[in-house]
């Protein structure tokens, strides 16, 4: 089995460790967008022509099946890219909103979804939660968290201010849904910010989806990826070496 991971920047790379971790495909192809990031702040037409230009770029290799790791592809293109491609294409958000409701039965949780502002405003999480009977729903755009992280912010208080400012009259959640995929690289500070509230992140998700719905389970003991950017492919590399580390094959 071969995946394509499609991203806008880096950030997906927090779903390709948990590809690794759970050994689910032999080889993997990344693509980041780097050239054009962030997709957060851009219209919905312009989404989608980056999304249609990256699929594109993966029928070069010859892949499986295809997961969108952006939050704001998998919400304005994913359908465009489902009619597009002759492979099955699967975008966070709808495993996302699954992970959650298999935490939590109790539709009287309160949950908070964060993400891009073009990813919040789109809805999707909220949507697809209330027709599962979620009624306490918050959703805040945290933009500002994807520059943090990539300057490899993950504590301190640069960090504690901008939860500070985002979070101050958000109160008693007892699940987030991080709806960007820099998101779990700040997860323990975000949940110990309300007081141990459950995470739910697209890459575990992902991960519970593909081994559900695609029969991924095969465990391979080597996966080996390859990582190609549109701008800078080797400050992508360093970011891959930095976040996953050891999961790398060199």
């Amino acid at each position: 089995m071969k995946v394509g991971v499609f991203d806008s920047g880096v950030g997906g790379l927090t779903v390709v460790k948990s590809l690794l971790e759970q050994k689910l495909f032999k080889e993997i192809i990344y693509f980041g967008d780097t050239a054009r990031v962030p997709y957060g702040v851009k219209d919905k037409n312009t989404i989608i022509r980056y999304a249609v230009e990256a699929l594109e770029f993966f029928k070069n290799f010859d892949i499986d099946i295809l997961v969108i790791a952006c939050n704001t592809v998998s919400a304005y293109a994913l359908e465009r890219l489902v009619q597009e491609a002759d492979i099955p294409v699967v975008g966070v958000i709808n495993p996302g909103a699954i992970a959650l409701q298999n935490a939590f039965e109790d539709r009287d949780t309160n949950i908070l979804v964060i993400g891009t502002k073009a990813t919040v405003k789109s809805g999707n999480y909220e949507t697809l939660l209330k027709q599962e009977g979620y009624k306490n729903i918050t959703s805040i755009p945290t933009g500002l968290f994807v520059p943090i992280v990539e300057e490899g912010i993950f504590e301190g208080e640069v960090l504690d201010a901008t939860m500070r400012y985002y979070f101050k009259d958000v109160k008693n959640i007892d699940a987030v849904i991080l709806g960007c995929t820099h998101f779990p690289l700040i997860e323990k500070k975000i949940s110990g910010y309300f007081g141990g509230a459950k995470c739910i992140h697209s890459g575990d998700a992902i991960v519970e989806y593909l081994q559900k719905n695609y029969n991924c389970d095969k465990n391979f003991e080597r996966t080996s990826v390859q990582f190609f950017a549109s701008d800078n492919p080797d400050g992508l590399k360093n970011v891959a070496r930095e976040w996953l580390g050891d999961l790398l094959h060199e």
